[in-house]
């Protein structure tokens, strides 16, 4: 009995002593399990946040986008609503002016007060009619919210414009071109009175891009088409005209420099004159007016003089173009210019003061532009040029452009006469020379009221006659070297509506052949154009 009772104190001392020893080992195994799990759990969960993290940066930068587009559209709704506010608080002084004015019997008026209302009064209304249109548009951009009109694939802005434009044409006498003449010819094998007819050619269609600021300049680029690209052979193709590139720019815009690439017009040469009738081509084209799209690289500075005087100086480099026709539809080859194997080079400088309350500008410019033949023959192209417009009163100014140069067939200069050869261009020693030139052009116009104008114009080119008759019996760009084109036109222009214009333009035309007589053509147009 004492043994079964000894066995069992042992018993119990050993489970009272293993009892804490067994404890702190399964305890162990439970931890190391749990640690276990718990890794597990944590890898899971840094997974889990990275993810997440992507997910809130990616949120956050679509966030701050849409953040930047609504200041930014709050901001134009701000600005548009208060030019909407002061355009309402001036239209209704200007009505109130008005209805006292109409309110006033005659018999007040004093013979000293009369003429100055009778003077007044047609200033008052057309202001009137303007505010009236400009607050309808204003409202229609404040319902809108400055919403943008044209949708584009980034984030900014595009804005579409451009002119319908139907011309209605007559012509008495044969010219190189029906709707927009600058040449008169010599009757054909099938001679006639004239010509009427019609064409949309010259409509054309822009597009505007509004970009970021970079390095604090302002970016922008447009690019213009027209439908004057020539005709389809097919029936009636004469209506079809085919879509041409114009110009095509793109813009940085500091406060007082420019940076400017891409193709556009002369910019040592500023000016043109106002015509509907020719948009297709610059008005007085081959008449004293030098003009050309070639791809370019400028830059503009401007020098505030005073408070009111600016100068302002431009320099680049332009595609040399020299004036032949492609010899291939596809294929580009280089030009006689292009050969050379450099550009052509171009500067201006202009000053502008206010006078009249217009700006009076002169401008002197230059171009040079070598042209390489082959067989080691080149020719210098250049010339200098000067622009002036000139304001003459509040509603008349005086506008124009005078050139003097060699070789200038590229550029509408010697009525696109620019360089002469005796012989075939294979031979090496055939002689090439480059046709002297100058001409000019200029213009008056009257602005008659806000809606009305009045444009009479004259221009001329003279290339030199001695050096047409040295290559007389080689012609190379005509059956007959033309050796002066005189144009002059007067128009009227009337635009109801910044919309809306209507024109009627007379034009006539001379052209002189070397030693022999002049052929000249009279051509009417009447224009109707809508812009948007």
């Amino acid at each position: 009995m004492r043994d079964r009772n000894n066995g069992r104190g042992i018993l119990a001392l050993f489970l009272v002593l293993g009892i804490p020893i067994l404890q702190p080992a399964g305890l162990c195994a439970q931890e190391a399990h749990r640690q276990g799990a718990t890794h597990d759990s944590a890898n899971e969960q840094r997974v889990n946040a990275a993810a997440l993290g992507a997910l809130i940066r990616q949120l956050q930068s679509q966030i701050q986008d849409l953040d930047t587009q609504v200041k930014d559209l709050k901001a134009q709704q701000r600005t548009t609503q208060t030019e909407s506010a002061e355009l309402r608080r001036e239209f209704d002084i200007t009505r109130s002016q008005l209805e006292a004015l109409k309110a006033q019997p005659s018999g007040m008026m004093s013979a000293a007060a009369a003429p100055a209302t009778q003077t007044e009064q047609p200033s008052m209304e057309e202001r009137l009619t303007h505010l009236e249109e400009s607050v309808q548009l204003t409202d229609s951009k404040v319902s809108e919210q400055s919403q943008t009109k044209v949708e584009s694939g980034s984030k900014y802005r595009l804005r579409l414009n451009g002119i319908l434009l139907l011309n209605l044409y007559g012509n008495v006498g044969s010219v190189e071109n029906q709707d927009y003449p600058q040449i008169a010819t010599a009757p054909g094998l099938l001679p006639s009175g004239g010509a009427f007819g019609g064409s949309l050619r010259q409509s054309q269609i822009g597009i505007q891009a509004f970009g970021p600021t970079i390095a604090g300049a302002r970016t922008s680029a447009e690019i213009q088409f027209d439908f004057a690209g020539g005709f389809p052979t097919v029936p009636n193709g004469v209506s079809f005209g085919i879509m041409r590139l114009r110009t095509g720019t793109v813009r940085f815009d500091w406060q007082d420099t420019s940076v400017v690439g891409g193709q556009d017009t002369l910019f040592f040469l500023p000016l043109n004159p106002t015509s509907l009738a020719t948009l297709a081509v610059p008005p007085l084209s081959y008449s004293g007016n030098l003009w050309s799209w070639t791809p370019q690289l400028r830059v503009e500075h401007r020098f505030h003089l005073s408070e009111t005087s600016s100068l302002s100086l431009s320099g680049g480099i332009l595609d040399s173009l020299s004036g032949e026709i492609p010899p291939v539809e596809y294929n580009r080859y280089p030009t006689w210019g292009e050969r050379s194997g450099q550009p052509a080079y171009a500067g201006r400088i202009g000053w502008t003061h206010p006078f009249f309350g217009q700006d009076l500008t002169a401008g002197l410019g230059g171009y040079y532009g070598r042209q390489a033949w082959g067989f080691g023959r080149s020719v210098n192209g250049w010339a200098g040029t000067a622009d002036l417009t000139l304001p003459l009163g509040p509603r008349i100014q005086l506008t124009g452009e005078f050139y003097r140069g060699r070789a200038l067939g590229g550029l509408g200069g010697g009525i696109g006469q620019s360089v002469l050869w005796n012989g075939s261009l294979i031979n090496p020693t055939t002689e090439l020379y480059g046709v002297n030139s100058l001409g000019g052009w200029g213009q008056l116009k009257f602005k008659l009221t806000p809606m009305f104008q009045l444009n009479g114009a004259f221009g001329q080119d003279n290339p030199y006659a001695s050096d047409l008759r040295e290559f007389a019996g080689n012609p190379v760009y005509y059956k007959q070297p033309l050796s002066k084109s005189q144009t002059a036109f007067v128009n009227f222009i009337y635009q109801p509506r910044s919309d809306i214009l209507f024109s009627l333009e007379y034009r006539r035309i001379k052209t002189f052949t070397l030693d022999s007589n002049a052929n000249a053509a009279n051509n009417i147009n009447l224009s109707v154009g809508y812009t948007f």
